[in-house]
């Protein structure tokens, strides 16, 4: 497929980082209107508690109010394992559509069973307001964007390119990071390889910006590059490695992972567009199924 690529357009982007889940929020203004859009936003949860709170969220709210901003699109770039989305809550304030790749529908069949969910729980996707499939174009005020079929990681990974920039999810990580792990249900190494090379294959000037950054050896949190320096530096896909070296790695090292600590409920949340779950009283519940995973 032939992407529409458009490297004459330069969005602003504005990164927090969430020290907690190592997770980086993007705010992406249209360069000629103050349209914007909020790439993987996150919800901040006392596990241990079970507290859930919205600093982070507030955050972007008050900086999008603050630059008198329009929020069109509330991105996500996959059903995240390691961290909850605050969608709902900022498009209760803000306003804005909520989107993400349409073989979400795959994700919830497969942890509706895991969850037991019962029939109660749509698995069709209708939770959010847009499913990307892959080439689909949107805009951002005046600014075109597209989302890019990129699985592996998960089966509903999409990058989303916004002009010159363009939002990884999990899909890469900064050079000296590498690659995201490929052993949840539906990953695949093999497939995560294919959709690097469709990543690394976009202008090497095409700015990349990470969902996450965990500082490889004690370095500053960092989550923007370039496609050039991940084909060149990259440590699991750099330096052109083949599809069965990096299949056999990935496999490896994804054997020594532990899951993510906030596996549990952020499947359950983000699978339902950031909404928390409730019991049959209709209050705030979550499941904890025991040797699902």
């Amino acid at each position: 497929m032939t992407y529409p690529v458009q490297m004459n357009v330069t969005p602003e982007v504005q990164a927090f980082f969430d020290a907690a889940t190592h997770t980086i929020s993007y705010i992406v203004k249209d360069p000629s209107s103050p349209a914007c859009a909020v790439v993987d936003s996150v919800m901040d949860i006392d596990y241990a508690a079970g507290r859930i709170t919205f600093d982070h969220a507030d955050m972007l709210i008050q900086q999008i109010t603050k630059q008198g901003l329009r929020l069109e699109w509330i991105i996500e770039t996959h059903v995240h394992a390691d961290h909850l989305s605050a969608a709902p809550y900022i498009q209760a304030r803000l306003g804005g559509k909520i989107g993400v790749g349409a073989k979400i529908t795959v994700v919830q069949d497969t942890f509706g069973k895991v969850f037991n969910e019962g029939t109660a729980f749509q698995r069709d996707g209708s939770q959010f307001d847009a499913l990307f499939e892959d080439g689909d174009i949107y805009h951002i005020g005046n600014m075109q964007a597209f989302a890019m079929y990129t699985p592996g990681h998960t089966p509903a990974c999409m990058v989303h390119v916004m002009g010159d920039a363009a939002f990884v999810g999990d899909t890469l990580f900064m050079p000296d990071g590498g690659s995201a792990r490929a052993d949840f249900p539906g990953g695949d190494a093999g497939v995560l390889y294919d959709s690097i090379q469709k990543v690394l294959a976009l202008p090497e000037a095409m700015r990349l910006f990470m969902c996450h950054d965990y500082g490889p050896g004690g370095r500053d949190i960092q989550w923007e590059t370039t496609v050039a320096e991940e084909k060149a530096h990259n440590i699991h896909v750099g330096h052109g490695i083949s599809r069965e070296d990096f299949i056999r790695f990935r496999t490896e090292r994804d054997a020594q992972l532990d899951m993510p600590k906030l596996i549990i409920p952020s499947l359950q949340v983000n699978m339902r567009a950031g909404e928390v779950p409730t019991d049959p009283d209709g209050r705030p519940m979550l499941k904890v199924p025991i040797n699902g995973l």
